[in-house]
């Protein structure tokens, strides 16, 4: 798909439902400084054009009873698109993985997985990781502590 040319107005539309992702288009309109109709009209302008994907709530991981954050490097045996697309369809099913990246340098992926504790994460690693066909190595880094956590995409002007 085309990158979609985002103007003032639009920034202004993305950075408020950013902020905020349960304003309605009233409150939108306002915020924007535009009457409710072209605000409504541009949210669905960027909607289609998938720029707007989706709505979700931010859950506290820590209050649901996942405090656990570990950060899992994993090399595989070989880089073919095979065996990376066999990773990437494997670990998309699994509801601990939170992030996953491919990567450039020493390791093939880097993987965000929130747990309950330690036993969680060892049943995580040795019933589901290091069952797959393919990977090479696994090096997992626990997070001990949260510094920063962002969901908005930072605005600038164009």
């Amino acid at each position: 798909m085309a990158e979609h040319r985002l103007d003032r107005t639009d920034r202004r539309i993305i950075a408020a439902l950013q902020a905020d992702g349960r304003l309605t288009i009233q409150e939108l309109s306002e915020r924007c400084g535009l009457s409710p109709s072209p605000c409504r009209r541009r949210v669905l302008m960027l909607e289609e054009a998938g720029v707007i994907q989706g709505y979700a709530a931010l859950i506290d991981q820590a209050k649901l009873g996942l405090p656990m954050s570990v950060f899992v490097s994993v090399k595989l045996e070989r880089q073919r698109e095979e065996e990376l697309d066999r990773f990437a369809s494997s670990i998309a099913h699994w509801p601990e993985v939170m992030d996953c990246y491919l990567m450039t340098g020493q390791r093939d992926y880097l993987l965000r997985v929130v747990v309950r504790d330690l036993e969680a994460y060892q049943r995580f690693l040795m019933d589901k990781l290091t069952r797959l066909d393919g990977v090479a190595s696994i090096e997992s880094s626990f997070a001990l502590g949260q510094v920063k956590r962002s969901s908005a995409l930072p605005i600038v002007e164009a």
